[in-house]
């Protein structure tokens, strides 16, 4: 996705161009679905948070500084936005339903029955490791594998500096192939 053109956008949004909103919404909106989804686990309230981080993001816009990417910027108002339901609404099971959805966002070939089976398996082991993990370690994993965020944008969301992010990754990676090495099948493979 191309975003050179998020300064004329945010330009456009900011003069109340309809246009310019739409097209800044379908820019963003998968990535702050995946995050939003990535924290709720619900898919309807995730959609919704990611609606009210729009709301947000155009409302804060006259405050926006080009100190940090228009990305990073409106991801943490989209973590934000989602931990706040989340408080409300506290969920057993929260990263099992985004992991999922993710996987399945992500699938980019047909498998065969038989690739079917092992990547289901696959993602179970994962989803069991990664339940594991506290959110202090999965935040940043989702951010970093899943949103393709950098460590700078990771520690701007979570308001953290990067050698913390550096630490977070290194440590919850450590923890998931420790769990997945625990699973029939999985010892030796890698999930960096």
């Amino acid at each position: 996705m191309d975003f050179a053109d998020t300064p004329q956008i945010i330009a456009g949004c900011l003069a109340g161009d309809e246009d310019a909103i739409e097209r800044l919404v379908q820019q963003y909106q998968a990535g702050v679905f995946r995050l939003a989804l990535s924290v709720l686990v619900d898919p309807l309230e995730a959609n919704e948070a990611a609606q009210d981080t729009f709301i947000a993001a155009l409302r804060a816009l006259g405050n926006y500084q080009d100190k940090s990417t228009f990305k990073a910027w409106l991801y943490t108002i989209a973590l934000n936005t989602s931990r706040s339901r989340l408080r409300k609404r506290k969920a057993a099971q929260r990263l099992r339903n985004t992991l999922q959805a993710l996987f399945k966002i992500q699938a980019q070939k047909t498998p065969t029955a038989e690739d079917a089976v092992i990547q289901n398996e696959k993602e179970a082991a994962l989803w069991s490791a990664m339940e594991k993990l506290g959110e202090k370690h999965r935040i940043p994993i989702v951010l970093r594998y899943f949103q393709d965020l950098s460590t700078a944008e990771i520690a701007e969301i979570l308001q953290i500096n990067e050698g913390t992010v550096f630490s977070r990754l290194h440590n919850g990676r450590e923890r998931l192939r420790v769990e997945l090495e625990k699973q029939a099948g999985f010892t030796g493979e890698h999930y960096d």
